[in-house]
């Protein structure tokens, strides 16, 4: 049942008379048990990202024939190859949306500090305006009193 051979169920229910729930219960205890092995003579949860992600693109461009029996070689499965490129993919999407949560946080924070900048500085144009208003009321007021004190002393002399 197992690879190189990969034997199916129903034939060998057919050689050796075994019930086909009981095989299938055997090959799922021994994947579970020990896993397939490698070519390397690992076993493919002893396979890094490195080398599962070589397989990955190796196998990428073979069809299903080809798949089938590049992974009898290897003592792969094909659908590990897909479980292992489904998680790459997974793990690539979720390191994007971890940068762009940082960049939006960092963003954020950019803009929090700009609009208190910017209130910062509007607080303070409206202060010099509210001054530049009083300056200029009080020279008009300085004036019309120096106006009027010179119009009194003319009227006095």
């Amino acid at each position: 049942m197992l690879p190189p051979e990969n034997v199916s169920v129903p034939d060998l229910v057919r050689e050796t008379g075994i019930p086909k729930d009981t095989l299938y219960t055997w090959r799922s205890q021994y994947r579970n048990k020990q896993g397939p092995l490698s070519g390397s003579g690992r076993s493919s949860g002893q396979l890094n990202n490195e080398d599962k992600l070589a397989i990955i693109i190796e196998t990428a461009p073979l069809g299903e024939f080809e798949l089938g029996q590049y992974c009898r070689r290897k003592g792969l499965y094909p659908e590990q190859i897909a479980g292992w490129k489904r998680t790459f993919i997974q793990n690539e999407s979720t390191a994007t949306s971890k940068a762009e949560r940082k960049q939006f946080r960092q963003q954020s924070r950019t803009i929090k500090a700009l609009q208190s900048e910017l209130s910062r500085k509007e607080k303070a144009l409206a202060e010099a305006a509210a001054l530049l208003v009083l300056e200029k009321k009080l020279q008009a007021l300085l004036e019309d009193r120096e106006d009027e004190k010179s119009t009194s002393r003319s009227a006095k002399k």
